[in-house]
């Protein structure tokens, strides 16, 4: 077992693998694989491909680290699909952390297991029917591609048998981490048998990874392609200050300036079906999609996006992985993400298979915090810039000066109940004094409290309530008396 130092993790050079391919036919693999491969069209291999496909072929656990957009599916699904036409007993499962990316990667798969393979598939993922997925089981599948979560649901109902696993992937681990996915993947890991082929893919190296790393991978080799925390260079990022309440007038004005498809990020479910309901009012095509919609709409939302039907996408983080549409030509982070590195999955997903793509990114004054975290995590030699103290316009707050003198007065009486007693006690003979303090206590009809003289409170004119709208139809009794209101009580 190695044990890795995170700080070797983040320098693209020190991958322990040197040696590269040029083209896909230069691979030792079976001529039915070979005859597939170009058929689909896959020409030129990308750097993680050529990298880490020779590796993973001879059986060795691999750590690998690239930019979205960068080829990784195709990278651990031609090794996957020699392994099994080899073996004619093994499996393989992949776990994916959204629906979205297991069907994306079971798109790949079903596109290379042609029918001269023909290797049995399941792909198990929430939203979809259950009874479809347990005949698809029941024809012996043995390529797996599902989410924690049903993957869980198959293994309580003992539907699903992972004894014959030799080749697992867990692919975007830093994402199923962060949705909260460890203790499930554990327990998969608890059905797979320990002597198996691991590759594990991640956008990001975060701690956990390595922990994860450690604990299940035998003696991996590290394939690190770019910069894992630097987007690529074909992404103009682009940032534009505004105020909350222009947000909106703004990104219809990007829209109208915008030629070609527009993916917008926004944080919450709720904002992402009020701006589409406010984007459909103005005239604009747009869709939504987020974790409350059942997987049969976010395919038709999906699939109406990547055919143009609609030019505008809004969509929460669940979007911000595994969503492979290549036509999106810009994107516009409304909201700034959770989580720094969000951010460079968000526009990762412009800008992929070598393309151009923009970015912009709205920033209020209350996303500065965010912002800094998000340029240190791309520039480590980032320095935030020292904040000029300005008015602040939140609360409608007032500078000292435009205080009255009757404000400052008022700010005298201000604190515990005694302070307030001994500042009238002391001032008790002062007449002015006396009229201020009704006006800082308010009205009150209890003639007691001023010594009976609450007739002067009618007439007295420097009273704040007099004028107001709100005490105008008032009408208040010039004398109060309790007597009335004494009962008298017979007893029998």
């Amino acid at each position: 077992m190695v044990v890795f130092d995170a700080k070797s993790y983040n320098d693209p050079n020190k991958s322990l693998n040197k040696s590269k391919m040029n083209n896909f036919n230069e691979l030792l693999i079976e001529n039915k694989l070979k005859k597939s491969i170009q058929f689909a069209d896959f020409k030129t291999p990308t750097p993680i491909q050529s990298q880490s496909i020779p590796i993973s072929l001879k059986g060795r656990d691999i750590l690998g680290t690239a930019q979205t957009g960068t080829g990784k599916t195709l990278a651990f699904t031609i090794p996957m699909l020699n392994k099994l036409i080899l073996n004619k007993d093994s499996m393989a499962l992949i776990v994916c952390p959204t629906r979205e990316l297991a069907s994306q990667v079971m798109q790949t798969v079903l596109k290379l297991n042609v029918r001269e393979i023909g290797i049995g598939n399941a792909l198990l993922i929430g939203g979809e029917s259950m009874q479809k997925q347990l005949r698809k089981l029941n024809k012996k599948a043995r390529i797996i591609v599902g989410t924690p979560g049903r993957i869980n649901d198959h293994l309580e109902r003992k539907s699903l048998d992972l004894s014959r696993v030799s080749y697992l992937v867990l692919d975007e681990t830093d994402r199923m981490l962060d949705m909260g996915f460890t203790p499930q993947i554990e327990l998969i890991l608890k059905f797979i048998p320990k002597k198996h082929q691991t590759l594990l893919f991640s956008a990001t190296l975060p701690n956990d990874i390595l922990k994860i790393s450690q604990k299940y991978l035998n003696n991996p080799e590290r394939i690190s392609v770019g910069s894992i925390s630097t987007p690529t260079d074909k992404i103009k990022q682009e940032t534009f200050q505004v105020n909350q309440d222009k947000k909106y007038h703004e990104l219809i004005n990007q829209l109208v300036e915008r030629n070609g498809s527009i993916l917008v990020f926004v944080k919450t479910k709720h904002g992402a079906d009020k701006i589409v309901k406010r984007l459909k009012y103005d005239g604009h095509k747009a869709d939504a999609i987020h974790g409350n919609l059942r997987q049969s709409k976010r395919e038709r939302v999906i699939k109406g996006f990547r055919n143009g039907n609609s030019r505008i996408l809004i969509a929460t983080d669940v979007a911000a992985r595994g969503l492979d549409i290549p036509l999106i030509q810009h994107v516009i982070n409304y909201d700034l993400p959770q989580v720094p590195e969000d951010y460079i999955h968000r526009i990762g997903r412009t800008g992929r298979a070598g393309k151009e793509g923009s970015a912009l990114t709205f920033i209020t004054p209350n996303d500065r915090s965010m912002w800094n975290a998000i340029s240190r995590l791309i520039d480590p030699n980032f320095k935030s810039p020292e904040r000029v103290p300005t008015r602040s316009f939140v609360g409608g707050k007032k500078s000292k000066n435009s205080f009255s003198k009757k404000r400052k007065f008022n700010n005298k009486t201000k604190g515990s109940i005694k302070e307030r007693k001994k500042f009238f006690k002391k001032d008790k003979n002062k007449k002015s004094k006396f009229n201020d303090k009704k006006k800082s206590f308010g009205f009150t009809n209890n003639p007691k409290y001023f010594g009976k003289k609450s007739d002067k409170v009618k007439d007295d004119k420097r009273s704040s309530f007099k004028g107001r709208k709100k005490f105008k139809k008032r009408q208040r009794p010039k004398k109060f008396s309790f007597k009335n209101h004494k009962k008298k009580v017979r007893f029998n």
